[in-house]
């Protein structure tokens, strides 16, 4: 499965009914981390086939050895080219890596491409220290 670099978060969620209308509920770690605005209007993506864990052909589900949620794909000390893609709330850089996992690059202008050293990392989103602004 291919998914798209504008991809701002992944979840597993159960659709309910309720009046006339049916609900996919957002996990309020998206709102509270800056990943979805409450108002705003997105696409919204379901993909049939959730296995026992909860996933979707390996997106989404518990680890099998951790039994924790996916784990975020970089790590604290790593270093990684970003090209910072937005500017956040704060005046932050806002840079996306696999699975539209975001890192939030402080000092970085939408457009730059950066070195970075990964100093920070929570479920949804990390934080990158510039070391390199020339690449």
């Amino acid at each position: 499965m291919e998914i798209s670099e504008k991809l701002l978060c992944l979840f597993s969620a159960d659709v309910r009914e309720t009046d006339d209308s049916y609900v996919v509920e957002v996990p309020k770690r998206e709102v509270e981390t800056g990943t979805v605005d409450v108002g705003e209007t997105y696409r919204v993506a379901l993909i049939a086939g959730a296995g026992a864990d909860g996933g979707v052909d390996g997106i989404g589900g518990a680890d099998a050895e951790t039994g924790e949620g996916p784990q975020p794909p970089v790590e604290p000390g790593e270093m990684r080219y970003v090209e910072i893609e937005d500017i956040g709330k704060q005046g932050d850089g806002i840079a996306r890596v696999e699975r539209g996992y975001v890192i939030i690059v402080p000092g970085g202008d939408v457009g730059e491409r950066v070195k970075i050293e990964v100093t920070e990392v929570k479920s949804n989103f990390a934080v990158g220290e510039i070391v390199d602004e020339d690449v």
